[in-house]
C-alpha cells in the first residue's frame, strides 16, 4: 500500500513504512484511516520493533525490547525524520498503537504483569510471532509463514483474553448489579469508590456511569441521566464515576486519581459550564488509594471540592468554607 508520506522521507524508511503497512492489511489492520494516520500506526510499529532498515532488524518480547512512549516518540524522530512533540505521548497510545495492541501484533508490558492499563510507564514490544513474520516477509516463506501466523495469534489472543478474565476486579454496585473491572489499581480504586465510598457518603446514591480503561461506557443509566440534564458521555471532562442521590438531589463527580490528574480548579470550570442544564446539585470529588498519593497532588485539587481517600475510608477532606465551621458549635 502506498499513501503520500509526510516530511522528507528516505528511500529506505518509505519502504518500510509502504512494506509494513502491506503487512498490517494482510493480518487483519484496518487501513481506512487518514495517511497521516496510517504513516504515524506504521512507523510506531517499526519503532517498537527497533527497525531501523530492514525487517531482519526486528526485536521482540522474546529479546526483552520494550519502549514506553516517549521513547517510540524519540526513536521515530531520530530514524524517520520525525519531528514528534514529546508531549504527544498519550497519541501513542491511544492512536498510534491502538489497533496494532488490541491485533496483538504489539504487546504492553501489561500483558506480562498486572498493572494499570493507563500507566504511561509501561513498555510496547512486539508479539514474537509478528517479529517472525516480519522477517519472512518478501521470501519464498511469505504465505506459509502469514497462515501459520494467523492460526498462532488467534491461539494467543485466546489465552491472554482467558488470563485478563481471571486478574478483572468484581465490583458491586448498589442496584445490586455486578461488574467486572480490568486489572490496575485505578480500577482497584474504582471498586473502593462504589462499595466504600459511596456506601457512606453517598446518601444513598445510585451509580448513573462507571468507565473501565478497556470499555469506556462500561455502565451508564441513560434514562436518569437525561432525567437531570446531564451533559453528553461522549465530553472529554467525563469523570471516572457518576452518582446520583435522589434524596438529596446530589450529583457526585467523582475521580480516581491514579496516572491522572484531580478534580483541580479549570476541571471544575469546565464541569460547571457542561453542567448548565443539570438540574441536580453537583459535588466533586477527587479520590486516592492513599496519602502518599493524596500527598502528589494536594496543591492542584480546586475548592469547593471534597477529597476521599480510600485507607481512610471513614474520613473525607473538605476544601471548602466556612459552612462546614458549623459543626463546632457547641
Amino acid at each position: 500500500m502506498e499513501i503520500k508520506l509526510t516530511g522528507k522521507k528516505s528511500a529506505k524508511v518509505s519502504k518500510l513504512i509502504y512494506s509494513i503497512l502491506d503487512i498490517l492489511g494482510e493480518v487483519g489492520i484496518p487501513l481506512s484511516e487518514t495517511p497521516r494516520r496510517l504513516e504515524r500506526m506504521a512507523m510506531a510499529c517499526l519503532a517498537v520493533g527497533n527497525i531501523k532498515s530492514n525487517f531482519q532488524e526486528a526485536k521482540s518480547a522474546d529479546d526483552n525490547c520494550f519502549l514506553i512512549t516517549r521513547e517510540i516518540i524519540a526513536f521515530e524522530n531520530k530514524h524517520y525524520n520525525e519531528n514528534i512533540s514529546p508531549g504527544s505521548y498519550d497519541d501513542i497510545r491511544r492512536k498510534d498503537l491502538l489497533y496494532p495492541v488490541q491485533a496483538g501484533i504489539v504487546l504492553n508490558s501489561s500483558a506480562f504483569d498486572v498493572q494499570a492499563t493507563n500507566n504511561p510507564t509501561r513498555g510496547y514490544a512486539l508479539n514474537p510471532l509478528f517479529a517472525k513474520l516480519l522477517k519472512s516477509y518478501g521470501t519464498p516463506q511469505w504465505e506459509s509463514e502469514l497462515a501459520t501466523y494467523k492460526e498462532q495469534v488467534k491461539l494467543l489472543k485466546e489465552e491472554l483474553e482467558r488470563k485478563r478474565n481471571l486478574e478483572k476486579i468484581p465490583v458491586k454496585l448498589p442496584s445490586g448489579t455486578d461488574l467486572l473491572l480490568s486489572a490496575g489499581e485505578h480500577n482497584v480504586l474504582q471498586k473502593h469508590i462504589v462499595e466504600d465510598f459511596l456506601s457512606r457518603f453517598g446518601m444513598g446514591a445510585e451509580i448513573l456511569y462507571i468507565g473501565d480503561t478497556s470499555d469506556k461506557y462500561l455502565y451508564r443509566n441513560n434514562e436518569v441521566l437525561e432525567q437531570i440534564g446531564f451533559f453528553t458521555l461522549e465530553h472529554e471532562e467525563l469523570p471516572d464515576v457518576v452518582a446520583y442521590s435522589r434524596e438529596k438531589n446530589l450529583l457526585f463527580l467523582i475521580e480516581a486519581v491514579h496516572s491522572a490528574g484531580p478534580m483541580d480548579e479549570i476541571r471544575v470550570m469546565k464541569l460547571k459550564k457542561q453542567m448548565g442544564s443539570c438540574t441536580a446539585i453537583p459535588i466533586f470529588v477527587t479520590t486516592f488509594l492513599n496519602k502518599k498519593e493524596f500527598r502528589k497532588w494536594v496543591t492542584d485539587i480546586a475548592w469547593e471540592s471534597e477529597v476521599w481517600i480510600a485507607d481512610n475510608p471513614e474520613h473525607m477532606i473538605h476544601f471548602n468554607g466556612y459552612k462546614f465551621l458549623e459543626i463546632h458549635k457547641g
